[in-house]
């Protein structure tokens, strides 16, 4: 599919039919003060991501923070998918951690906010994909843990944080290996070429979650939830490789097809109260558990066995 699908008002399919509408996709933002308009605080995306999303059906909406509950809760019930982008790291509180000496700069409300979204939508069953600090940010909300600095907490992998200037968002890091039964390999086969711009990475896996990808290093680079329609997160930016991979663009595309279908009809039986009580549990822990220190004893990477999937 092209990117005449963003001229309209209704989303075709790959064998040409013709779905009722085009689905309604949140995009969350992230903040700064502006440079240009004397501190204005401002709210702010990449436009490559919404840009893409739009090029493949989907009516992107972008989500602003500082919202309170109910009004997130407002959006949110409105939505047909969530997209989770790339950004600033995850604020190790989230996950039971204190701050490692090089974890990098931090917005709580950010966090905040996307925690609820990605929860709810967890819960709900609804098509998610998340990019970069995105499959990070559904790790978290699934109960799962990072490496604050993949470069001094696991000095045996290999490089991952190819940052610009030096280098290119579209400059090829690595290749990842895909899980043949999952639901990544059917969109970009079982080996692809990616970028990687990041100094985070999956530790201990989420609830529900398995890892679907990994680096040559073992690394986990994406994950998804089998019993799910579409939930789908990757490490890389395929968002900068879109324009001249097809692969890459039929990611963007099939969540959005996701987001478009009957998915609700699709959620197991039970789901709703099943995660419920994961998250539940999930708060108990970080409420009564004492932040332990990032380097402290945990289990192995469950990355290093793609098929792992994490259960209560």
């Amino acid at each position: 599919m092209d990117e005449r699908l963003r001229s309209r008002r209704t989303l075709l399919t790959p064998l040409g039919q013709e779905l009722p509408r085009r689905p309604l996709i949140g995009v969350t933002m992230g903040r700064e003060r502006s440079q240009r308009f004397f501190g204005l605080p401002l709210y702010i995306m990449n436009q490559t991501y919404v840009r893409e999303l739009e090029r493949r059906g989907a009516l992107p909406v972008m989500i602003p923070l500082h919202m309170s509950e109910a009004t997130l809760w407002g959006i949110f019930d409105q939505l047909d998918g969530l997209f989770l982008p790339g950004g600033e790291d995850i604020d190790p509180s989230h996950y039971g951690e204190t701050r490692h000496e090089l974890l990098g700069p931090v917005d709580r409300e950010r966090d905040r906010t996307e925690l609820l979204l990605t929860r709810w939508a967890l819960a709900a069953g609804m098509p998610i994909l998340g990019i970069c600090r995105g499959v990070q940010l559904l790790n978290v909300a699934a109960g799962g843990t990072l490496y604050q600095d993949l470069t001094s907490q696991r000095p045996d992998l290999h490089k991952h944080d190819f940052y610009p200037p030096k280098y290119e968002r579209f400059r090829i890091s690595h290749a990842v290996q895909i899980e043949p039964d999952s639901r990544l390999a059917r969109i970009l086969g079982q080996i692809h070429e990616i970028n990687s711009m990041h100094h985070q990475g999956i530790k201990e896996l989420g609830h529900l979650l398995r890892v679907v990808a990994v680096a040559e290093d073992g690394l986990p680079e994406a994950v998804e939830v089998p019993e799910l329609p579409f939930v789908l997160g990757v490490q890389w930016h395929p968002e900068e490789l879109a324009k001249t991979d097809q692969h890459s663009a039929d990611l963007f595309y099939h969540f959005v097809l996701a987001a478009a279908s009957n998915w609700r009809a699709e959620v197991p039986p039970g789901w709703t109260d099943r995660v419920h009580q994961i998250l539940a549990r999930i708060r108990r822990r970080l409420a009564e558990e004492p932040l332990r220190a990032p380097d402290g004893d945990l289990p192995p990477t469950p990355g290093t066995d793609p098929a792992t999937v994490a259960q209560l």
